[in-house]
């Protein structure tokens, strides 16, 4: 049963997505929360697989919130996925580097909404890869001086091209075909690569790809 916390300051979204989730046998929504101290306070308690978190909160917004939840080894199995009304919202980006593990765009459609909770859950995949990939080609065209990523070295020829593959959106089943190996083997060199380079999850995998230089927009 994959247990879901809903945070968002107005209630008619909050009672949509439930009324969405409450219907699927394997999805239970466990807490709400109206501002993002109470979501983290929330997470404390209830440990969520999956936290859907509106970016533009009152008392804490969803960057900070996300950031808290990141940095708590006890949260460390909360996958956090940041809603927003705006594809190429600035501050989504911002979310992804304090730790989430994707972002959805409030206007989703229901059974893409369904199957991004799912695969936030398993951590497999980076969210909404396509609007995820113009989002990155507008901030990483330029990226901030943030000096050598720690770790980059010890990835091997292997990981470092499942690490891009993964950056261009594709799921471990897609990488092990692109690479001629078997799924179980593309997780492990995604995972490896994780461990390497201290990332908490597939999302900041892929951001720090970016910006370390690893894969760049223009490669795509």
């Amino acid at each position: 049963m994959i247990r879901v916390l809903l945070v968002d300051d107005q209630p008619l979204i909050r009672s949509g997505f439930r009324a969405l989730l409450d219907i699927e046998d394997d999805i239970e929504v466990v807490a709400e929360a109206a501002d993002g101290a109470a979501g983290v306070a929330s997470a404390r308690e209830y440990r969520p697989d999956v936290a859907l978190v509106d970016i533009r909160m009152p008392v804490l917004d969803g960057i900070e919130m996300t950031r808290r939840i990141a940095a708590d080894p006890e949260l460390a199995g909360v996958h956090v996925v940041v809603l927003t009304n705006y594809g190429m919202d600035e501050y989504v980006f911002d979310a992804l580097r304090a730790g989430a593990a994707g972002f959805l765009v409030k206007d989703v459609y229901p059974e893409d909404f369904l199957h991004a909770v799912r695969v936030a859950a398993r951590g497999d995949a980076l969210l909404a890869p396509s609007i995820t990939r113009r989002l990155i080609d507008r901030y990483v065209a330029e990226p901030p001086d943030t000096g050598p990523l720690a770790g980059l070295d010890e990835l091997t020829d292997r990981e470092r091209e499942a690490v891009a593959l993964a950056a261009h959106g594709l799921s471990n089943d897609e990488i092990s075909t692109r690479m001629v190996i078997s799924p179980s083997t593309a997780k492990t060199h995604i995972n490896r690569a994780m461990t390497k380079l201290h990332a908490r999850d597939r999302a900041q995998l892929v951001i720090r790809a970016y910006e370390s230089g690893l894969v760049t927009p223009r490669n795509r």
